[in-house]
């Protein structure tokens, strides 16, 4: 690994920042009306999902800062190497899909119809270059209509949410 110590870096910084981020989602979380009065148990209280996302990236956050840290401790890491751009392509078509998912499509299209085409957009994008183009295509719109159907159905059902 030439540019160890960078990433060891990058991934304490980064581990920091999602614990930091689900950290203050779980605090959010718990500060939301539980609605006691109600009847409402814990399953149904409105804070219990953001707050088991919250717990999952502070679990996350921390296992990448405990291996950015035992990188960082390791004799493999090189200490002059070149910085990674914060920004790369991945990053960045990441950012586009998800601003054009959330700020565009939701709300003007069927939740159905923009969940799948950002599901089949995003799995086409990170797909494996090597991979057949009809295989990628095929495998992206098979993702972006299960990934509907299980949503719609989970947060329907189980959730007992009307989804727009």
């Amino acid at each position: 690994m030439s540019d160890g110590g960078n990433t060891a870096r990058s991934d304490l910084r980064g581990g920091a920042g999602w614990a930091g981020f689900g950290l203050l989602i779980l605090a959010e979380s718990l500060r939301m009306d539980r609605f006691t009065a109600m009847g409402a148990e814990l399953y149904t209280m409105p804070g219990f999902v953001p707050g088991m996302i919250g717990c999952v990236l502070v679990l996350l956050g921390a296992v990448l800062m405990l291996r950015g840290w035992r990188r960082r401790n390791s004799a493999a890491a090189a200490p002059d190497a070149p910085m990674p751009p914060v920004l790369n392509r991945r990053v960045l078509a990441t950012l586009v899909l998800t601003l054009v998912y959330a700020g565009g499509l939701i709300g003007r299209a069927p939740f159905w119809l923009a969940t799948a085409l950002f599901v089949a957009a995003f799995v086409c994008c990170f797909a494996p270059p090597e991979q057949a183009r009809s295989r990628r295509l095929l495998a992206s719109v098979a993702a972006g209509v299960l990934t509907t159907i299980v949503v719609t159905l989970v947060f329907q059902y189980v959730f007992l949410v009307r989804l727009p």
